[in-house]
């Protein structure tokens, strides 16, 4: 698991480790059952404070993607499909809901909009 921090980022250390960690577990790139990295180790690859880490595998378990087992180690949870679609579902709402507030600040009709988001489906698409 590579996780890159960007230091000149607005988004904080913990937020940034907490992202790329929920993205690698969403995206199959870390299974269920698979042990993450310990606090220490990670924070020592990293070079960031115990802490930070400690913030953001915290943040992990509480959100219910990792388990932290004191004296183990940190492990992959196995996701509940129901619950995993309910929280995808509410981020691209909340995320949606910023797209078309500033579409409406900048004039954009529905249409214009709609055509704007197909083009960048199409674009994320090509990336793939």
């Amino acid at each position: 698991m590579k996780i890159i921090i960007q230091n000149s980022s607005d988004i904080p250390i913990y937020q940034q480790i907490y992202e790329q960690i929920k993205e690698a577990i969403l995206s199959g790139k870390i299974g269920s059952g698979e042990v993450l990295p310990s606090i220490r180790q990670l924070s020592r690859d990293l070079k960031v404070s115990v802490i930070t880490t400690t913030r953001a595998y915290t943040d992990l378990e509480n959100d219910g993607y990792i388990m932290i087992v004191q004296g183990k180690g940190c492990f992959v949870k196995e996701l509940n499909q129901n619950i995993l679609e309910d929280k995808l579902m509410s981020e691209i709402e909340i995320h949606f809901a910023e797209i078309w507030k500033n579409a409406k600040i900048l004039k954009k009709t529905d249409e214009e909009l709609l055509d704007i988001i197909k083009i960048l489906m199409e674009d994320l698409k090509n990336e793939q």
